[in-house]
């Protein structure tokens, strides 16, 4: 089997070539139809198990990312499932917080027992808001077509009606209205934008919990917003870990083949996702997104105290 493994110089590791693919694929899958593209899993595979903990693996993050989003930013455009006001607004909150997020990682964060402690406690919020969702509203499913056996026509399953300005944007979805703060949203991107920079996700792990939550927004709408967000996002922050020296003139450009084959198997999953989106529960998805991240979030803190 020694003939299947290949080097990656920059990650500074071996393994098998179809692994990064079949992981990515997996994650992005079930990440996907949340609207996460699984970059925020896919970190801990690649300090945890690949042993990628310089730097780079957040630049590496984005360049799945980019690869990986068209899939499922795709889907969601095709099915008439993309918010358009919402994703601007995501897109102009983060943009900059990105920025500010790649200046504390490569300052601050470059030791990898304090960065997976940064990372378990980004994941253990998130979880805890997932868990918390659950909770609250176990019976809801989005439009609750997937549990009680109801199939919309395609004509229904799509956003419309939408009216928006710089304080509001309101919409109707499967037959009900919605809305939310376009202030609010803002400030909310842009805070994520400094902790996704600092991580390498873009950002959309951390506020599709938060639209779904708190917001109230319907999952199958959010999902195709935030993915348009985090793709625009992530390609500032490539750009930022690639082109913009911090303390003494270090970059940290990614591990390009090994975000080119994350990001074909993201490509393949997030498609798959979101088109299998409508036919899965959303608190189904929801729990699962949850055991993972808490799994995940423990073992990084507790790491940070031994």
């Amino acid at each position: 089997m020694e003939f299947l493994k290949i080097t990656f110089p920059v990650a500074g590791i071996e393994t098998y070539w179809f692994l990064p693919p079949l992981v990515a694929f997996l994650i992005s899958l079930f990440t996907s139809m949340a609207g996460v593209s699984g970059a925020f899993l896919l970190m801990p595979f690649q300090m945890s198990v690949l042993g990628f903990t310089s730097p780079s693996v957040s630049s590496t993050n984005f360049l799945y990312n980019l690869v990986g989003i068209p899939g499922g930013v795709y889907r969601y455009i095709k099915e008439r499932r993309m918010l358009w006001p919402l994703t601007i607004c995501i897109i102009v909150g983060t943009l900059p917080g990105v920025f500010f997020g790649y200046i504390l990682r490569i300052t601050y964060l470059p030791d990898p027992r304090r960065f997976k402690f940064f990372v378990g406690v980004v994941l253990l919020y998130i979880g805890y808001r997932l868990y918390r969702d659950i909770r609250e509203r176990p019976l809801q499913t989005g439009g609750d077509s997937p549990l009680r056996g109801r199939k919309y026509p395609d004509t229904v399953f799509r956003i419309s009606e939408v009216r928006y300005s710089l304080r509001r944007v309101s919409f109707r979805f499967l037959d009900r209205d919605a809305s939310f703060s376009t202030p609010v949203v803002f400030v909310l991107s842009l805070v994520v934008g400094v902790v996704g920079g600092i991580y390498g996700i873009g950002g959309g792990a951390i506020i599709a919990p938060f639209l779904v939550s708190i917001i109230n927004l319907p999952v199958y709408v959010v999902s195709g917003a935030t993915l348009m967000g985090t793709f625009i996002t992530s390609i500032s922050g490539l750009l930022f870990y690639t082109l913009v020296p911090l303390k003494g003139g270090i970059t940290a450009p990614p591990d390009w083949l090994l975000g080119i084959l994350f990001g074909s198997g993201g490509l393949a999953g997030m498609y798959t996702g979101a088109r299998l989106q409508r036919y899965m529960p959303e608190r189904t998805i929801k729990v699962i997104l949850t055991i993972v991240i808490l799994l995940v979030a423990g073992k990084y803190i507790l790491q940070f105290f031994r």
